[in-house]
C-alpha cells in the first residue's frame, strides 16, 4: 500500500528533529520505504533533510539519494565530504553511482573517485562516465552475469555464483567468447536440466537482442518496449559485452521523454517544474507566447484585408472564432496521432498514404460538422441560408487543410531530426489559425462576391 505523508506526520518528524531525538526518529522511519523517506525530506527545510540523511545508515541513504529531487540532492551532497560521498556510492550499482558523480563539480568528482574503496567498482564508474548520458553507454550498468562458451555447465554454475554476489537481480545470463564478444544468452532452465559436463556452446541460445554503446536512449526504450525485455545487453564497437540496461532505467527514460514532449506540446521550451524560479519559468514559456502573439498579429492583418466583408456581411465576424478554433483543434488532433505513431514506431506507409487517409477522414468529419453547423446556424441563430452555406463550405475546407498540415508537419520534422512533438504545440495551432481565417474569408469572398 502506498505511503501517504500527512501534515501530522511531518509535524511529528519536525518535532523530533528540533529536539534532537535521533533514536526516536530512526524508529519512526524504520519501516518506511526509501522512496517515501526521500519525499519526506523534500517537504522539510535544508536542516531537516540533512538531519534525516545523517541519522540513517549508508545502505538506506544511498538509495534515498537516487530518489531525491536534483536540487535537494545537490544540497545534501554539498555538505558531505568526498569520503562520505564515496561511502554512499559504494552501496550503489555502477550506473547509479555514475549518475550521481556526473552531477558533482569536476574537482570533487576526482576526489570522490579516489576515495572509493572497491578499485574495480571505481574503474567501472570511470568507464561509464565517458559515455553521453542519453546513450546506451550512459544508461548501462556493469553488474551482470556472463559465462564463456567454452565452459561446461559445472564450471558455469561455479562462476555464476561468484559473479551473482555483485548483482542485485539476475535478469539474464550472457554468453561470451574468449574475446568477450557477445555470442548469446543462456536459459536457466537449460542450465538446470543439462548434464554438468555438457559444454555451454551446445546449450546456449544464439539469438539475443542487444544495443550498442552509442545507441540513443529513446531507441533503447523502444526496443525494450517492443520486445517486452526486462534487461538488454550493451556491446561496444567490436561486439564485446560491456554492460546491461535494466527496465528501471528505461522507465525513467520513457517518463523523461513523455514529460519533454508534453511540455513541448504545451508550448514550454525547457524542462521546468512548478517550483522553479520565476526567471526559469518565464524563459521556458515566453518564446512560444511571443510566437503566438506574432501569429495573432498576422491573423489580424489577414482579417483587415477583408474589411469590406465586415461592412456588408457583419455576421461573418461572429463565426471567425469558430473557424479559428476548429482549425487549431483539428490540426492538434491530427499531429498528436502522428507524433504518437512516430514515438511508438507504429506509423506505416508513405507520407502520401498518410495524407490520403487523413484527407478522407477530414472530409468525412468536415461534412458531418458542416451539416451540424448549417442546421444550427439557421434554426438556432437564424442566419440566412447563403451565409450558412458559406460558413459550412469554409469549415469543410479549413478542416481538410488543418488535417493535412497536422499530418505533414510532424512527419517532415521527424525526417530532418527535429522533435515532432513541436508540431502539437502553439506552432501548429497558430499556423492553422492564420490559414483558417485566410481560407474562411477567401471562400466567403468567392461565394458572396464582396
Amino acid at each position: 500500500m502506498e505511503f501517504k505523508i500527512s501534515r501530522e506526520f511531518l509535524t511529528e518528524i519536525e518535532q523530533l528533529i528540533s529536539e534532537n531525538k535521533s533514536q526516536e526518529l530512526l524508529l519512526l522511519l524504520e519501516d518506511i520505504h526509501f522512496a517515501d523517506i526521500a519525499e519526506i525530506m523534500e517537504e522539510l527545510d535544508d536542516y531537516g533533510a540533512s538531519y534525516i540523511f545523517n541519522t540513517l545508515d549508508s545502505e538506506k541513504t544511498a538509495e534515498i539519494l537516487l530518489e531525491l529531487d536534483e536540487e535537494v540532492r545537490e544540497k545534501i551532497l554539498r555538505n558531505l565530504s568526498p569520503k562520505e560521498i564515496a561511502e554512499e556510492l559504494d552501496e550503489l550499482s555502477t550506473d547509479d553511482a555514475a549518475d550521481i558523480i556526473a552531477e558533482l563539480p569536476q574537482y570533487k568528482k576526482e576526489q570522490v573517485i579516489s576515495e572509493l574503496e572497491d578499485v574495480e567498482h571505481a574503474k567501472d564508474i570511470v568507464d561509464l562516465l565517458r559515455y553521453d548520458e542519453d546513450t546506451a553507454g550512459g544508461l548501462m550498468g556493469k553488474e551482470l552475469v556472463k559465462v564463456n562458451e567454452n565452459w561446461n555447465v559445472l564450471t558455469c554454475v561455479k562462476e555464476m555464483r561468484a559473479q551473482a554476489e555483485n548483482v542485485t537481480r539476475v535478469h539474464s545470463i550472457y554468453v561470451v567468447d574468449d574475446e568477450e564478444r557477445l555470442k548469446g544468452r543462456l536459459s536457466l532452465k537449460d542450465l538446470l536440466t543439462t548434464s554438468t559436463k555438457t559444454p555451454i556452446s551446445e546449450v546456449y541460445i544464439k539469438k539475443v537482442d542487444y544495443v550498442k554503446v552509442d545507441t540513443k536512449d529513446v531507441e533503447v526504450a523502444r526496443i525494450m518496449q517492443k520486445y517486452d525485455l526486462e534487461a538488454i545487453p550493451v556491446v561496444d564497437e567490436l561486439g564485446r559485452l560491456v554492460g546491461r540496461i535494466t527496465i528501471d532505467d528505461i522507465i525513467d527514460v520513457i517518463k523523461d521523454e513523455a514529460d519533454k514532449d508534453y511540455q513541448l506540446a504545451a508550448g514550454i521550451s525547457q524542462d521546468v517544474e512548478a517550483d522553479d524560479s520565476l526567471l526559469e519559468l518565464t524563459k521556458a514559456r515566453l518564446p512560444w507566447l511571443v510566437l503566438a502573439l506574432l501569429g495573432s498579429f498576422i491573423a489580424v492583418k489577414v482579417s483587415r484585408q477583408f474589411e469590406g466583408a465586415m461592412e456588408n456581411y457583419g455576421i461573418l465576424f461572429f463565426f471567425t472564432p469558430l473557424i479559428a478554433a476548429m482549425a487549431g483543434n483539428v490540426g492538434v488532433q491530427s499531429s498528436a496521432i502522428i507524433v504518437q505513431g512516430l514515438a511508438n514506431n507504429t506509423l506505416s506507409g508513405t507520407i502520401w498514404f498518410r495524407l490520403f487517409k487523413e484527407l478522407r477522414l477530414s472530409l468525412l468529419n468536415g461534412l458531418i460538422l458542416a451539416a451540424i453547423l448549417m442546421l444550427g446556424s439557421h434554426f438556432i441563430i437564424g442566419v440566412d441560408y447563403i451565409i450558412g452555406v458559406t460558413v459550412s463550405v469554409a469549415l469543410i475546407t479549413v478542416i481538410i487543410i488543418a488535417s493535412m498540415i497536422g499530418t505533414f508537419v510532424p512527419i517532415t520534422l521527424n525526417k530532418y531530426g527535429i522533435d515532432p512533438a513541436l508540431a502539437t504545440g502553439p506552432f501548429i495551432t497558430t499556423s492553422n489559425d492564420i490559414f483558417g481565417i485566410l481560407i474562411y474569408f477567401t471562400i466567403a469572398k468567392l461565394i458572396l462576391g464582396f
